[in-house]
């Protein structure tokens, strides 16, 4: 272990545990303040811990692997869940902002009945809980994979001490601390993450390196479309801008809203939001492709990319900041998420301990045990350790759970008790079952349409067999008969274009590769010349030639170059004088040796040869960086097919410089009255490319 990089980590943690300490100077010893910062938090601060706390561990290690899983298609993910928070930000938390501030709740449970306490309010905050510690138990796991590859030490370890840190965090001053040290961490992890941007764009030869090292492995990774889709493109696309929707949905987001005193202040804050988050998204989704290109081992962990990539490409003082915001990060926002539990235990389920301080505090540790004993529990459950997916469940279980109330209530419809937990629990419903059958994955439809599709259905149902005679969308009116057909066909027209154009434009994926097997292996070896010439070499001297794959009009055709070989060829120019050459054997010459040394990046090879006679002479050089054996054998046991592809393609590794070295040592042996001469020799050589076209199949 570095201990520069310890160093490093405990120097940029240092900063942000004093930030959170410097709160505490103008914190109040209240319940209120602790929960809300008494609704006086600047904008600026407030925005830039909304980026932090919706972020978090999930876009350093989740959206890196999803990234990392499905290549240019995530653009899409990137884009609508912006639209989405876009949209929560204009109108859901204009709604939010003024409700809270009227109605003096700080809990978003309370916000969708009619009081706190209310039987809808307390099931919400049963769920909020619930979601929440999930949310939370992921972030924990979060820091305990970064500090597992950056460290060394057992993720456990990590998860324990995010839970100290954690109560740490609450215990210092609430959702103060937690603001001020994400507005911190926010600055800290654009900085990191633009730092690691560019090296990892360098790692990989520019952005058209990244683009050729995506497409060397699966052209499905550099179209925008995605393969396989189960239902389709268009609810493909619309569960993400739904996804981004759901910001609207989560507590320990809104609860910075909450913070917020006016509108104005709102609106200050939303253009913070946008100018932080932006940037931020595009510098992950670079990452992630660029950590793609990077590790290419077939039992990666996706997850751990961008940990692994400031491991392989950063010094020592620039690891320790991206770990150091890695595990800041996550354990604030695990704060955030815990402090939005206990705010809905304290208002809503048990709303006789609102004003109690000590207690509230005691509630925290107890949501920050349960949290913990999650993302502990995960470690010994197949895919329980999977950031992304508990992040998905718990969002858009959040999501579903909320945000189809909080707009019927922003139309002006006033849903009762038995309204309102219909909705919720057919969201749940919807969330989970859609996540049990397995049809939550990037193939499918993420759980945000089937939990709010399935609450939109409860609430339209119900409206029509309770209260026929009230707008279900409340001081909107629905549309006349006259003009369904008019909405119909502004929807199917669209969403036919869309479907003809995915059905029609989607790639094949090789994804779908088979699994651990026997197969059969068959192809072909090519070679394209990459230079010749003949040039003389003097006795002693090495001459250097060098050759760029750029200069070949096919490189662009993302062949797969899996070595080099250079063909050198010579003869003998030494010359003999003297009476005593007439001697049987005099004049023969000695053999001079001709050495060629081939190298391209990390890959070398040299080979030596010698001259007989006065006839020509030649030897090969030949570099491989492909398992050239398994291609030979023509089978492979025991391996998965994407295995096997690893170890046949090259992934662009053959592209770019190559250079050549040729020594002669001339050999000039006299014998009696018989003088030689020999300076050196013309070495002719002929550099061509290795390539490999090959087929699997199951044997």
């Amino acid at each position: 272990m570095d201990i520069a990089v310890i160093l490093s980590f405990i120097f940029f943690m240092t900063i942000f545990a004093g930030v959170g300490l410097a709160s505490m100077r103008v914190k109040k010893d209240t319940t209120d303040d602790y929960l809300v910062a008494g609704r006086g938090m600047s904008p600026s601060l407030a925005a830039l811990s909304a980026v932090s706390t919706w972020n978090s561990g999930y876009m350093f290690i989740g959206f890196i692997g999803f990234t990392y899983t499905l290549g240019y298609p995530v653009a899409f993910l990137a884009f609508m869940s912006t639209i989405g928070q876009f949209v929560a930000w204009m109108w859901l938390y204009k709604f939010i902002q003024k409700e809270g501030k009227e109605r003096g709740v700080r809990s978003l449970s309370s916000l969708v009945a009619e009081k706190a306490g209310a039987p809808e309010a307390k099931l919400a905050a049963v769920l909020s809980v619930l979601f929440l510690s999930i949310y939370a138990a992921a972030q924990l796991t979060s820091g305990g994979k970064a500090l597992f590859v950056m460290m060394g030490w057992p993720e456990i370890v990590g998860i324990l001490i995010g839970f100290v840190l954690v109560v740490a965090y609450c215990y210092a001053g609430g959702i103060r601390a937690s603001i001020w040290t994400d507005a911190a961490q926010s600055c800290v992890m654009l900085v990191g993450s633009t730092i690691l941007c560019w090296i990892s764009i360098q790692e990989v030869g520019g952005l058209s390196g990244l683009k050729s090292g995506l497409n060397a492995q699966d052209p499905a990774l550099t179209n925008l479309l995605p393969p396989n889709l189960m239902f389709g493109l268009t609810l493909w696309i619309a569960a993400f801008f739904l996804g981004g929707l759901s910001v609207a949905g989560q507590p320990q987001v809104v609860s910075r809203v909450m913070t917020l005193g006016n509108d104005k202040d709102r609106k200050e804050a939303m253009i913070w939001f946008f100018v932080w988050q932006t940037p931020f998204i595009v510098l992950m989704l670079i990452i992630g492709l660029a950590s793609r290109v990077l590790f290419t081992e077939s039992d990666f962990d996706a997850e751990l990319g961008l940990p692994m990539m400031a491991m392989e490409t950063m010094p020592a003082i620039g690891v320790g900041m991206i770990l150091a915001s890695i595990f800041a990060a996550t354990m604030s926002t695990a704060d955030s998420q815990v402090l939005a539990c206990t705010a809905a235990i304290t208002d809503d389920i048990k709303p006789e301990w609102n004003q109690d301080h000590a207690t509230t505090k005691k509630v925290t540790i107890a949501v920050a045990a349960f949290a913990t004993l999650i993302s502990i529990g995960g470690l010994y459950v197949p895919g329980g350790d999977s950031v992304f997916q508990l992040v998905v469940f718990a969002v858009y279980g959040l999501g579903g759970v909320f945000v189809p109330l909080l707009i019927i209530r922003w139309a002006g419809y006033k849903p009762d008790t038995t309204h309102s937990i219909s909705m919720m629990v057919a969201a749940f419903s919807g969330v989970f079952i859609w996540t049990v059958l397995g049809f939550d994955g990037a193939d499918g439809i993420f759980p945000s349409v089937p939990g709010m599709g399935a609450a939109f259905a409860t609430h339209f149902t119900l409206n029509y067999m309770r209260t026929p005679k009230v707008a279900p969308l409340g001081r909107f009116s629905l549309p006349k008969r006259s003009q369904y057909g008019a909405i119909a066909a502004a929807i199917i027209i669209p969403f036919g274009a869309v479907e003809a154009t995915y059905l029609f434009g989607a790639p094949e994926s090789s994804d779908s590769m088979g699994g651990i097997g026997d197969y059969s292996i068959s192809g072909t070896i090519s070679y394209e010349t990459l230079g010749n010439n003949t040039e003389y070499v003097g006795d002693g001297e090495t001459i250097l030639v060098d050759f760029n794959t750029n200069d070949i009009e096919w490189t662009s055709d993302n062949r797969n170059v899996v070595g080099v070989r250079v063909l050198l060829t010579y003869s003998e120019d030494e010359t003999s004088n003297g009476l005593g050459c007439a001697a049987p054997g005099a004049s023969q010459p000695d053999p001079d040796t001709i050495t060629g040394t081939l190298t391209h990046d990390d890959f070398n090879g040299t080979e030596s040869g010698q001259n007989q006679g006065q006839g020509s002479s030649s030897h090969e050089v030949l570099v491989e960086w492909y398992n050239s054996s398994l291609y030979l054998s023509g089978n492979a046991t025991g391996m998965s097919e994407s295995e096997i592809k690893n170890e046949l393609d090259s992934m662009g590794a053959g592209l770019g410089l190559h250079f050549l070295e040729i020594n002669v040592e001339a050999e000039s042996g006299n014998a009696a009255g018989c003088n030689h001469t020999d300076n050196g020799e013309e070495v002719e050589y002929l550099v061509e490319v290795v390539l490999l076209e090959y087929e699997i199949t199951p044997a």
